[in-house]
């Protein structure tokens, strides 16, 4: 059986010359490099390297750049970070309803310590109005979190308004930029923001390594306390093997972007033209022109998206039916109950998120499945008339 991986957003396959590439850091260059020795000096000129890699993948300056273990981890470290750093001069808070976890529970934790939080709305397709943004800000606003791509539907935001907004108003920014690297290019000056959140997994580099972004001479507090790493910004042993990797992914990918996406996007086109032809009662969820290259959010009416998602796999076809850090949820995806989707659009609603993996055969192989899977489950539906 034909085995196809349209889930991309959830996480990607290690490039293989990442895998290549980091094969000395198991056993030639194994120092931990705060030693002062040989062996931890080896190893510190790989991971300053590799910190360079990722400063030029978003042009920042390399000093700028903070190694975490994982998303999640920078969105906490931003966020909270600032929280605490600003509580003197407000404890007020600005995000949106369509946020990853990783924003919107770290807000919720905040709001039980007494901080305010105002969940901005979005449109039908996703996105904030600038002027939205604006109109939230009060004397106590101490920071905005705001995503750049959303990991569901794939709708970019308009972060560079947003940015221009926070700066004249003298407010700290943060961006979860997570599902944005690799899929867009990424000027981090031109946006004005002053904290951003990125993964490696995303890019083709192992999981268990991330980075914060956090422009230099920002007064932050530390999530994590401990030694002096990271100049003293966030302390704990340096994961030399993942940042390496992560380095080391995002060289190959910012030099291989333009073209992969260009093919992404047309697979993706192609994957959209052939649902809506062949399977009916099908609408799309997003934006259809700001969004990102990859990524397909589709509703299946009168089609639960868990017997949908299993009948797939069982076909050897791998998506989702939302963020993978909401498995196991029986909710509606909290992101499309925001866009104003009926529930039961929401509950028929799968992901499909391509990558450079991906071929023209596994497009065709998904057309030629898929029709009859949604008229299968359709006819087992009491709401579904042909």
């Amino acid at each position: 059986m034909r085995k196809v991986y349209f889930d991309y957003n959830a996480t990607t396959p290690i490039h293989p010359e990442v895998v290549s590439f980091v094969k000395p850091f198991f056993n030639e260059l194994f120092g931990n490099p705060s030693s002062l020795h040989w062996a931890g000096r080896a190893a510190r000129v790989d991971f300053e390297k590799a910190r360079e890699q990722i400063a030029d993948m978003i042009h920042a300056k390399t000093e700028e750049i903070v190694i975490t273990s994982c998303g999640t981890e920078s969105d906490n470290h931003a966020i909270k970070g600032m929280a605490y750093a600003k509580r003197d001069k407000g404890n007020h808070i600005i995000t949106t309803t369509i946020e990853h976890p990783g924003v919107l529970n770290t807000c919720r934790y905040l709001e039980s310590k007494g901080y305010e939080v105002t969940y901005l709305p979005v449109d039908g397709y996703g996105q904030i109005q600038p002027e939205d943004v604006k109109r939230a800000i009060r004397k106590d606003t101490i920071l905005i979190s705001i995503m750049y791509a959303n990991n569901e539907t794939g709708t970019l935001l308009p972060i560079k308004e947003v940015g221009e907004i926070a700066k004249d108003s003298e407010i700290i920014f943060h961006s979860d930029m997570i599902q944005a690297i690799g899929k867009i290019k990424i000027d981090i000056k031109s946006l004005n923001v002053d904290l951003a959140s990125f993964s490696g997994h995303k890019v083709y580099a192992p999981k268990g390594v991330g980075a914060l972004y956090m422009r230099e001479s920002l007064d932050i507090d530390n999530l994590i306390h401990g030694g002096h790493q990271e100049a003293g910004r966030r302390a704990g042993t340096e994961n030399v093997i993942g940042i390496t990797a992560f380095g080391k992914a995002c060289e190959l990918v910012k030099k291989e972007m333009e073209d992969e996406n260009s093919k992404i996007e047309s697979l993706r086109k192609k994957l959209l033209d052939g649902i809506l032809e062949k399977v009916g009662h099908v609408r799309l969820n997003g934006h259809p022109e700001y969004r990102l290259p990859n990524t397909l959010n589709l509703s299946f009416e009168y089609v639960e998206a868990e017997s949908l998602l299993i009948a797939l796999d069982l076909n050897g076809i791998a998506v989702s039916s939302g963020s993978a850090c909401a498995s196991g949820s029986t909710e509606p995806s909290h992101v499309l109950l925001a866009m104003g989707i009926p529930p039961e659009a929401c509950q028929s609603a799968i992901r499909f998120s391509l990558g450079r993996g991906n071929t023209e055969e596994d497009v065709d192989y998904t057309l030629s499945v898929i029709p009859d899977i949604v008229n299968r489950l359709r006819e087992m539906s009491p709401f579904y008339k042909r």
